[in-house]
């Protein structure tokens, strides 16, 4: 019998081969500006914290074959309720914290329920979604509000260091993307859930079959998205010290870009969190090569769009070959 690599092999495998060459290249061509550091290295992951973090939630999604367009106005919604709790209000962060995470998760939950109930499109509800959390966040406050909590401030300053010196850390937004990561990871993997979601996406209507609870995992699907989407929210204002209901715009389309990058097929049914977490950080040397090169924004948009574009292109190879097998 011949072996041949499965598909989700193959996209991973693309994936990495793509994030270490553009890797390479950026050290070899910014070596004198240290982009080969463990320093530079880390930033990657801090600065792109909260799109990872938003990124593993939306990877189930796409996996179950559905869409979320929500995630970016959670975040913006999540951060400016967020501050205006704390500085407004003044609630304790271990009480305002909480509550936007379960304000984001039972977001998440309504949408999950529309979408199995009624059997919407999952892209017209989220994109209702999303309009729906954005306005609500520019009700809430249309001012940028700064967030000065000392409680909150010291759980940001929170970093683990490096070396006997001390000389590298590694910040708490840093921390609780890699953890999400690995919980994303564990559930994926281990756990029924993790399978259910693989096998909805696979082919629903066999899943149906098998008696499997289609219902309740693809609601708890998007209620994982929208407890990931608030923490997003929450490490953005961690990041910025700042609460802004315009925060993360048009980050929905970044968090699918990064999911799609690291192998997961639109259709659903094939990739892995650890694939998405690949993908954030080609998005991410993509912006440092950009940035350093002194070019304007939307060549990061210019070279994630080709990218995009050959990875699908490969998908979709990928999925007629599957069904010439199938026949």
């Amino acid at each position: 019998m011949t072996w041949r690599p499965s598909a989700n092999l193959v996209t991973m495998t693309a994936t990495i081969v793509v994030c270490a060459l553009l890797y390479v290249v950026a050290s070899y061509r910014y070596h004198h500006l240290g982009f080969f550091t463990l320093q530079v290295f880390l930033d990657l992951f801090r600065d792109n914290a909260y799109l990872g973090i938003a990124a593993v939630g939306m990877t189930f999604v796409i996996l179950s074959g559905g869409i979320d367009l929500s995630v970016g106005a959670v975040v913006g919604l999540t951060g400016i309720t967020l501050g205006v709790l704390m500085e407004r209000h003044g609630w304790h962060p271990a009480l305002a914290v909480p509550l936007v995470l379960a304000l984001g998760t039972l977001f998440g939950a309504l949408q999950g329920f529309m979408i199995q109930t009624f059997q919407l499109a999952p892209f017209f509800v989220t994109l209702a979604g999303m309009f729906f959390a954005r306005g609500t966040a520019l009700l809430v406050s249309t001012e940028s509000i700064s967030l000065e909590n000392e409680g909150f401030l010291k759980v940001t300053d929170l970093a683990i260091p490096l070396g006997t010196a001390g000389e590298h850390t590694i910040p708490f937004v840093t921390i609780a993307f890699v953890a999400v990561a690995a919980i994303g990871m564990y559930l994926a993997r281990w756990t029924r859930f993790g399978r259910f979601t693989y096998a909805i996406g696979g082919n629903e209507q066999s899943a149906i079959l098998m008696g499997l609870p289609v219902a309740r995992t693809k609601v708890l699907v998007y209620v994982y998205s929208g407890f990931c989407s608030a923490l997003a929210g929450v490490i953005w204002s961690m990041q910025y010290w700042s609460g802004k209901a315009t925060a993360a715009e048009g980050m929905e389309l970044d968090a699918i870009a990064a999911v799609v990058l690291g192998g997961t097929l639109l259709s659903g049914g094939i990739g892995s969190v650890l694939g998405t977490v690949v993908g954030v950080m080609i998005l991410a040397i993509i912006g440092q090569i950009v940035t350093l090169e002194n070019l304007t924004s939307w060549w990061t948009r210019i070279a994630v769009g080709v990218l995009l574009l050959l990875f699908i292109v490969m998908q979709k190879l990928l999925t007629r070959l599957g069904a010439v097998r199938a026949s």
